[in-house]
């Protein structure tokens, strides 16, 4: 589970400026944080086809800010992907 703390120092990361919550690298880490933490789960339970499906809507979300981020700002997309370890 994504926790409070977790979750400023995803926005920390990946933030323009000091009050930036919202911006497509923002949201990028954040959706990373969290398909991270399932796919932990789901390698212990094998079964929970319902989380399953909940990460690949996380995973299609990731790739629509993506796309998004690399047609508008080529530059913040490479350094994204690379401070992520994204395999793009």
């Amino acid at each position: 589970m994504l926790t409070k703390r977790k979750k400023q120092n995803e926005i920390k990361k990946g933030q323009r400026h000091d009050k930036d919550t919202g911006s497509p690298e923002v949201q990028v880490a954040i959706l990373t944080r969290r398909i991270e933490e399932i796919s932990a789960h789901l390698d212990k339970n094998r079964k929970d086809k319902h989380s399953r499906r909940g990460l690949l809507g996380l995973v299609a979300d990731r790739r629509k800010h993506l796309k998004y981020l690399e047609g508008t700002n080529r530059r913040a997309y490479g350094t994204l992907v690379k401070k992520l370890g994204l395999k793009k």
